[in-house]
């Protein structure tokens, strides 16, 4: 068997062993990520003085981002919860949409929020309104989580100014002004597939949620803050973001007020200033002590550690497949196949999101191979095999990618319900645009 071909089927038994020691062993998910991450090392041939560094370099790398993420954006979910915020939004959300359309009501404001930030800060924001919405209306979690996911995913694989649809937007010479016009013409009926119409199809086969207690505790009994305060304070992150995403249209590049623009919009620095902006809105002027809000701050972090690590460790998964080789043998092996292009701008993202379980990752490996194809075929538009390289950096996600331990840690689901709604979601996402996409090329 050629070593490239043996690697693949490596990776794979890999990962059916690591569902399996979860799934039928029940042996913690961390734990299991651990093992079967240095056990693919060996088997694969990496030197064994590096393993442990290629692992742990993975999930630093993880950590580094995530930890901050989650942990403020957990605090901020935590103010929302305890000073009433959330239970405001829930009541108006139910008010004026009605119970039978909250979901398109979620996939809408993931929409929106998922412009200008990533998946996970967008979904941390988000999370602690739809489990309010969700327990007021007696529904499991994932009827209007899986629509607030796909909407997130949708935003983030495919509209500038993300920085992978970004990348790939400049990779191929894209206007960027079609790209997000495209991009909402193809995302939006795939996030409606993918969100509200499939959550309604596979929520009722699924078993009993279990989300954190952090997320369940009820409010005390006092006035409600106001809905716009509740929702400037949610946004305000949001619009930090898009601040600092519009910076090189608002400064000259380099500038200090460049510079400024970019550390305000920074995924923590927005965090943390929505953070301090809630211990306000929503603590003191509520009549919460900073001795309370200091005891919601500690207490909602303590669980937050196991979702944390268990992203981390995925991500140091990730790492391993990519040192192995896996990565590599899977481009090698898509270069050998003669397919349109846009089929292989999906196809090589594809590959390259289920080897890494990084859609950033996928769609800058996709665009950095296929761009000097695009420079020799003019036909193509360039903006939609932006599109088509989203769509395949989105396809299965998996136990290697850490927002499927994020949906399947905050939801509190189980390895197999989570892969019946989340991967499958994740994969209409990438199919249904790329035929979208395909279609799209056909009638320009």
């Amino acid at each position: 068997m050629p070593a490239g071909a043996l690697l693949l089927v490596e990776a794979a038994a890999a990962v059916a062993i690591l569902i399996l020691l979860i799934v039928r062993a029940r042996l913690s998910p961390l734990i299991a990520l651990i093992l079967v991450s240095l056990g693919l090392a060996l088997v694969a041939g990496l030197p064994a003085a590096g393993i442990v560094k290629a692992f742990e370099a993975g999930v630093g790398s993880a950590l580094g981002h995530i930890a901050l993420v989650v942990g403020l954006g957990t605090i901020l979910g935590k103010m929302m919860i305890e000073s009433g915020g959330a239970d405001r939004i829930a009541n108006t959300v139910i008010d004026r949409f009605g119970a039978p359309r909250a979901d398109w009501a979620a996939m809408a404001v993931a929409l929106i929020v998922g412009l200008p930030v990533f998946f996970e800060v967008g979904f941390v924001l988000l999370v602690p309104i739809i489990l309010v919405v969700t327990s007021r209306l007696r529904l499991h979690p994932l009827r209007l989580g899986l629509p607030m996911a796909a909407g997130l995913s949708v935003v983030h694989a495919m509209v500038p100014p993300h920085p992978a649809a970004m990348l790939a937007t400049q990779a191929f010479h894209a206007d960027l002004g079609l790209t997000i016009l495209f991009a909402m013409i193809v995302g939006i009926p795939t996030a409606a597939v993918a969100g509200p119409l499939y959550a309604r199809l596979i929520v009722p086969r699924l078993g009993p949620a279990n989300p954190p207690a952090v997320f369940r505790e009820t409010v005390a009994e006092r006035a409600l803050p106001g809905f716009a305060i509740t929702v400037g304070t949610l946004l305000l992150p949001v619009l930090l973001m898009l601040i600092g995403s519009l910076a090189p249209s608002l400064a000259a590049p380099g500038s200090a007020l460049d510079q400024g623009l970019h550390f305000l919009g920074s995924p923590v620095v927005a965090l943390l200033a929505a953070v301090l902006v809630s211990y306000w809105t929503l603590g003191l002027a509520r009549g919460l002590s900073m001795a309370t809000i200091e005891r919601y701050t500690n207490e909602c972090l303590a669980p937050t550690a196991l979702i944390t690590l268990i992203v981390g460790v995925g991500a140091g998964f990730g790492r391993i497949l990519t040192d192995s080789g896996v990565s590599g043998a899977l481009v090698a092996l898509a270069g050998q196949w003669h397919v349109p292009i846009l089929l292989l701008a999906w196809l090589i993202a594809a590959l390259m999101r289920v080897a890494t379980g990084s859609a950033t990752v996928a769609m800058a490996t996709a665009a950095g191979i296929v761009a000097p194809l695009a420079a020799a075929n003019p036909a193509v538009r360039p903006e939609l095999l932006v599109l088509a390289t989203g769509a395949g950096s989105v396809v299965l996600s998996h136990v290697n990618d850490g927002g499927f331990w994020l949906v399947k840690e905050y939801f509190g689901l189980s390895v197999a319900d989570t892969i019946r709604s989340w991967t499958v979601c994740e994969t209409l996402i990438s199919v249904v645009a790329l035929v979208l996409t395909l279609t799209l090329s056909a009638l320009l």
